[in-house]
């Protein structure tokens, strides 16, 4: 074939579409919506590989506009004012549909220079984008579109695809590809949700294929080379890296030392040690804190042996951690009580030090009345006595409250005690 396989055998209709069932099932919404010819400006984001262009390439036929295509990486903004240019000429008499695809890489100026057009409908746009287009996209544009989610396909979509692809090289070279159960099986499950990705591993298996008596033959020992790392979504500042990170902390949090182990797994196979240890050890101080405060130099240790020790090492000490989190009791009554003293600071809500807590040397202290200076605990029984720490403001503030594990109510009889 002298086009890629992936463009070669590009759907034609949202029917032939691997995928997107939340968009493309018969009833919803945005199927019928383009199937009327009825299409606004819209923001397809998503991972690579799991249809935006197909999608976006078959709206353009659908609603008879002329379509115009963009890279963010590769425009300027002479190049989007070209194509405003044509609006309301001959060639444009239905419109256009721009489609813009990584659009998180224009700047704002950029951006901004399509608001007119697309505010008045001269101009369609279907932009397209891997980033979370909250935090990637101009506001301007967010607000007068619609943002559609495109998932990562599942192994069951990508083998529906391969089959796909399978069928249309046999019709257009007369060949016959006899493709093992497991050989297939391992192409859906290794390109990680990337069609595109399977359909350039198919391409080459294709290229490679041994011809035997019934057509060529694709074996899962084929398979297995052109797929031997598995293909585990990351990137090292965008939302995989978060969503795999939220995961961890989340499993841990809920005690699932399972699922927090596959989480850690799958950063430190995307190369993400360093975001792992980050937090590990934040985890370890606010969902774990004061209910087994050891935990926190344990981590700690564990932590530093990963860094010192690099990968494959590296994921032993960060199990071991994983799973004396997961393990452990919880408690989040540190953070909660630094949130609620930080609350206070950033509302104003505070007065002045008390004079007694102040510098020996400052004037203030220097005219405290001596029944009301500052007394030193430990000149006392048990090493307390009661004085005003806090502000006059806020001298009743309670932060803390002990949390229910053993180890927090043991300090709270100790000091109930102590304070009668």
């Amino acid at each position: 074939m002298s086009m890629p396989l992936a463009a070669a055998i590009r759907p034609k209709e949202l029917s032939d579409v691997c995928g997107q069932k939340h968009l493309l099932s018969e009833d919803s919404v945005f199927r019928r919506a383009v199937e009327k010819g009825v299409v606004h400006n819209m923001i397809f984001f998503g991972p690579s590989g799991v249809g935006k262009t197909t999608v976006a390439s078959i709206i353009a036929r659908k609603t008879g506009k002329k379509l115009f295509k963009l890279n963010g990486t590769q425009s300027s903004t002479a190049d989007i004012k070209d194509i405003i240019s044509q609006v309301n000429t001959l060639g444009a008499e239905n419109g256009i549909l721009l489609y813009l695809d990584e659009i998180q890489y224009l700047n704002k100026k950029q951006q901004q220079s399509l608001l007119e057009v697309i505010e008045d409908g001269s101009v369609t746009l279907i932009a397209s984008t891997t980033e979370n287009p909250y935090f990637a996209i101009f506001n301007a544009i967010l607000s007068r579109s619609t943002v559609f989610e495109f998932k990562p396909l599942t192994p069951a979509d990508v083998t529906e695809g391969i089959q796909k692809a399978v069928n249309r090289y046999e019709e257009e070279n007369g060949v016959k590809i006899n493709i093992s159960d497991d050989a297939m099986q391992t192409l859906s499950y290794g390109c990680g949700g990337d069609m595109r990705k399977c359909y350039n591993a198919m391409e080459l298996l294709i290229a490679a294929a041994k011809q035997t008596e019934n057509g060529l033959e694709i074996t899962n020992e084929m398979a297995k080379q052109v797929t031997q790392r598995s293909s585990n979504r990351f990137d090292n500042s965008g939302d995989v890296h978060y969503n795999l990170l939220s995961a961890l902390q989340k499993s841990i949090r809920g005690s699932d030392e399972n699922a927090a182990l596959h989480y850690l797994a799958r950063l430190l196979d995307g190369d993400g040690l360093i975001a792992a240890v980050r937090r590990l050890q934040v985890i370890a101080c606010e969902d774990i804190g004061l209910a087994y405060p050891m935990a926190i130099p344990i981590v700690k240790a564990c932590c530093d042996m990963a860094l010192q020790t690099g990968m494959p090492e590296a994921r032993i000490p960060l199990a071991d951690a994983v799973i004396l989190l997961a393990t452990a009791p919880k408690s989040n009554s540190g953070e909660a009580a630094i949130n609620a003293a930080f609350a206070d600071v950033q509302s104003g809500n505070y007065s002045d030090v008390p004079a007694h807590l102040k510098d020996a040397s400052t004037f203030e202290n220097k005219q405290v009345k001596a029944a009301d200076r500052y007394k030193y605990p430990h000149s006392y029984p048990n090493h307390w006595i009661k004085q005003q720490y806090l502000p006059d403001m806020i001298k009743d503030a309670k932060y803390y409250e002990f949390g229910e594990n053993k180890t927090e109510q043991a300090a709270k009889a100790y000091w109930e005690k102590i304070k009668k």
